[in-house]
């Protein structure tokens, strides 16, 4: 009750009431986290990750750890010092200045947006390919009909089916992670113990380990959407840096086992064929270690309930980040709608729905187009957010500390800036355009006389 009545006090020092429901626990924000990263991310990766990092996969997901720590290390400073629910948009709106918190807000909403449709559009794809007889436009819709309905049930429905679904996950990861290791035990494939997919040192230069991890961080994104929560997190911003901490190193430990144990069924392999042969390369381990129903768990299991389940998180994160821009009349102020008795934002949950049908549709065969979009969104909005703790703290105002709000976020950002470099060329130019478009809607909005400043608090 403490924790609760004090995360309230730090809501209204803002100049906000409380709206939404006080209900999740540092458990659910770590589930939600999980559940938003995937513990099976690498599965749908690991074939690119594999080829970029010339075998090297487990070295990768152990250096983009170190990056996304560095980013964890930001929502958590940032979110201590504003416990609200925009997360980037909140925090660079009061550490950089409203125009670029809008930008911000507007960049990793590319990132929200898209990124349920990508879930849509894998978990189709992974089933279609199973089940021709499914098609995969009629199979997004009705993903996202069923998706939207669990979001609109209230948040401690979400929970539930969370839970269920990372259960589902981890089920699957388990099993992969008995069968991969009886079959490493007896030598199945020919694999054996080696250190060559943590490190080959004939082979490691920085472009090599950076160009694969522009790849590879798409499995990290997710753990900065718990910021989103913050407003419904029952132990207010502590929880919510503790949870996106636990959640990426957990998530991180994962990936680093799974793809290492993956790597010792394909060692000297130089390379995976690009298209089919390297999108189903995790399957094609799974099938030596564990069989044809294995492979097809692993293909449910692990790829299409997951995507699933990010999807879910996802529109959850993006309907709150529509909701705190709302509120403040940087986005219209019909989005900062509350439902009366689930007290979740309604509006923008059923916005991101009809938003996703359309881009589901178009992207339903550009999966590549759409992966390198969502990657760059986030990725500029994790750059925003370094900018604002270094802006916010700086020169020792606000009781700045060196390390933690001056060369954590600086080498963050360097990081994260030789990411987005070596991004694909399209990817930056939609990004790019993107952000343009953002431009354009500020500017109408100051022209239709409505200001980009924040409430006063």
């Amino acid at each position: 009750m403490a924790n609760f009545e004090t995360a309230e006090r730090e809501l209204e020092a803002l100049g906000y009431r409380q709206e939404l429901k006080r209900s999740l626990s540092l458990t659910d924000l770590v589930v939600y986290g999980l559940i938003f990263i995937g513990p099976t991310a690498p599965f749908t990766v690991y074939g690119f990750v594999y080829n970029a990092s010339h075998g090297m996969p487990a070295l990768v997901y152990a250096v983009g750890l170190v990056a996304m720590t560095f980013t964890a290390l930001s929502y958590l400073t940032m979110s201590r010092a504003f416990p609200l629910s925009g997360s980037v948009y909140a925090y660079v709106a009061r550490g950089a200045g409203p125009f670029a918190g809008f930008l911000a807000g507007w960049a990793i909403l590319l990132d929200y947006i898209l990124l349920p449709t990508l879930s849509y559009v894998i978990a189709a794809t992974v089933l279609h390919v199973l089940f021709p007889v499914l098609p995969k436009i009629p199979l997004i819709m009705g993903f996202i009909v069923a998706i939207t309905a669990v979001n609109l049930a209230g948040l401690e429905a979400a929970v539930w089916v969370n839970r269920l679904l990372l259960l589902a996950q981890v089920a699957v990861l388990v099993a992969f992670l008995g069968f991969g290791g009886w079959a490493l035990a007896h030598g199945v494939g020919g694999a054996h113990l080696s250190l060559a997919p943590l490190v080959q040192l004939e082979a490691i230069s920085p472009s090599l380990i950076f160009g694969a991890l522009s790849l590879a961080v798409l499995s990290f994104l997710g753990f900065d959407a718990v910021s989103t929560l913050a407003e419904e997190a029952k132990g207010g911003a502590r929880a919510v840096g503790v949870a996106t901490l636990l959640s990426l190193t957990l998530a991180a430990a994962l990936f680093i086992g799974q793809t290492y144990l993956a790597s010792l069924f394909v060692l000297g392999h130089p390379r995976f064929a690009d298209g089919d042969e390297a999108a189903t390369a995790f399957l094609v381990v799974s099938e030596t270690i564990g069989g044809p129903r294995f492979r097809l768990a692993v293909s449910v299991g692990g790829m299409a309930l997951g995507a699933l389940a990010g999807a879910g998180v996802a529109q959850a994160a993006a309907a709150r980040i529509l909701y705190s821009m709302g509120r403040d009349g940087q986005m219209p102020r019909f989005l900062a709608h509350v439902s009366g008795a689930r007290k979740i934002p309604d509006r923008g949950v059923l916005l991101i729905a009809g938003i996703t049908i359309v881009t589901g549709l178009f992207f339903s065969e550009r999966l590549e187009q759409l992966t390198s979009l969502v990657t760059f969104g986030a990725l500029a909005g994790f750059m925003a957010l370094h900018v604002s703790v270094i802006l916010h703290f700086r020169a020792g105002a606000n009781g700045g500390s060196l390390w933690r709000h001056l060369i954590a976020p600086v080498l963050g950002a360097a990081i994260i800036g030789y990411v987005l470099i070596n991004a694909d060329p399209m990817a930056k130019l939609g990004g790019l355009s993107w952000l343009g478009l953002g431009v354009v809607v500020a500017s109408w909005l100051r022209w239709r006389g409505r200001s980009l400043a924040l409430r006063e608090v």
